[in-house]
């Protein structure tokens, strides 16, 4: 099967628990909720075939509805999967169960979750289309260069008052410069592919990371996250 005719199916998990930020997927956000800006940057992705919202809230089902008429699905998420353990690959398997026992099949799931304010649909398409262009990839995830300041090479353990190396010791070589570009996934978006899913896998041996830029990787996880996106979010549309 050529890379082209890939079906891709987007899934927006958005269940209802919550305990550091409550109610955070359909809470008030910028005047819109963080539901709304996730389905709304997904279907401003040019690479998706369909979008499903996965959810164990009515609230969120009341929002979903709202996009029906273009195209938005809602599948309900069974209470024993939607706790804090419950392992995220549990409703990526329920919701392609779901599709496949009426007959429709995906080759890859793109995960798109609510916390990420800040990301664009054209992140969705670029993170696809990196696994698009490269053959022998098992995932693409988007991912963001770590800042100086918490660069590996300069965490350091307490040992009474004194600091000492965790990973390295550093000695001298602290400038930026010095050090190698260290990243990490922003939690936007994961591209995965469903066969893989349905043996318990992600991420495989070969994941490809899409770079971000630092000032749309916010990832909400706190309060503190939530406020400070949507400061983000308003000074980001101030400018256009």
């Amino acid at each position: 099967m050529s890379r082209k005719d890939i079906k891709i199916l987007a899934i927006i998990p958005a269940r209802e628990g919550s305990k550091r930020v409550p109610h955070k997927n359909f809470r008030a956000f910028a005047n819109t909720t963080l539901l709304d800006l996730a389905i709304q940057q997904a279907l401003d992705a040019k690479l998706v075939d369909r979008i499903v919202v996965n959810s164990d809230a009515p609230q969120v089902q009341a929002i979903a509805a709202k996009y029906e008429a273009k195209g938005i699905d809602y599948l309900d998420r069974p209470k024993e999967l939607a706790s804090d353990e419950s392992p995220a690959i549990d409703y990526m398997i329920q919701t392609i169960n779901h599709y496949q026992s009426k007959g429709i099949l995906y080759d890859w799931v793109v995960i798109i979750q609510a916390s990420s304010p800040l990301r664009e649909g054209k992140d969705i398409d670029a993170t696809i289309q990196l696994l698009k262009d490269n053959s022998t990839g098992d995932s693409a995830v988007s991912v963001v260069k770590l800042p100086h300041m918490i660069h590996p090479h300069k965490l350091k353990k307490m040992n009474g008052v004194t600091l000492e190396p965790w990973l390295v010791d550093e000695g001298q070589k602290t400038s930026a410069h010095e050090l190698p570009d260290i990243f990490v996934r922003n939690c936007a978006v994961y591209v995965f592919k469903t066969s893989h899913l349905l043996q318990g896998i992600t991420y495989g041996e070969n994941s490809l990371g899409y770079v971000m830029p630092e000032e749309t990787s916010v990832d909400i996880n706190d309060m503190i996250d939530f406020e400070f996106a949507e400061y983000k979010f308003r000074k980001k549309n101030e400018t256009h």
